[in-house]
């Protein structure tokens, strides 16, 4: 028996069902505490992808562990002291801006924020969009479409084409979405397209 097999719990659907409905209570507390404080915000990431998706296609929805809110610079220390009241903890962890979930919290399942207007590293293609094109839900503010789709395409990573394709299979998204993005981009969505079982 290996040292990780000798150390991993049993089976327990209970504790991935526990797991989803944690990371579901971290984006309501936030987005509540944001909401009360005033502080404009939008839910971005992978629980963006998924609540369009569910627009959808419930079936095709994809778990994600963390929590992304697109914020503006300037609103930080409001949305430090606003997180703060609601249980989560600021650090700042390899450039970015997270909140763990109380003093056990790990960064990899904590809220993550994204600025307004800003690059997340820069050789980056796009910004980020504006709070502006964002879109009401009933219980938060989302990150619209359009907007989503080209977060997604800067930031290429392994997830990010995995819920990319997510909503090209759902018919959320198509080749009409490549105008109006850069051409790197544009051949980024046109390459998923081709491609779509990877």
């Amino acid at each position: 028996m290996s040292l990780m097999q000798a150390s991993m719990a049993d089976f327990s659907l209970e504790r991935a069902v526990s797991a989803v409905e944690r990371v579901r209570e971290r984006l309501l507390r936030s987005t509540i505490a944001l909401h009360a404080a005033g502080i404009p915000y939008a839910v971005a990431g992978g629980n963006a992808v998924a609540l369009w998706v569910s627009r959808v296609d419930p079936g095709a929805v994809r778990n994600t562990a963390d929590v992304d809110l697109l914020v503006r610079r300037g609103d930080l220390a409001k949305v430090i002291e606003a997180l703060g009241g609601a249980g989560f903890i600021h650090k700042n962890v390899a450039g970015l801006d997270v909140f763990l979930d109380g003093p056990d919290g790990r960064a990899r399942d904590g809220i993550h924020l994204i600025f307004e207007g800003e690059k997340v590293r820069p050789t980056e293609v796009l910004p980020n969009p504006n709070l502006s094109e964002s879109e009401a839900g009933p219980h938060f503010q989302v990150l619209g479409l359009r907007a989503l789709v080209g977060v997604k395409l800067t930031a290429f990573r392994d997830k990010d084409r995995a819920q990319l394709r997510d909503m090209i299979e759902v018919g959320l998204i198509g080749a009409s979405f490549k105008e109006g993005f850069p051409d790197i981009l544009a051949d980024r969505l046109q390459g998923l397209i081709d491609t779509p079982g990877g």
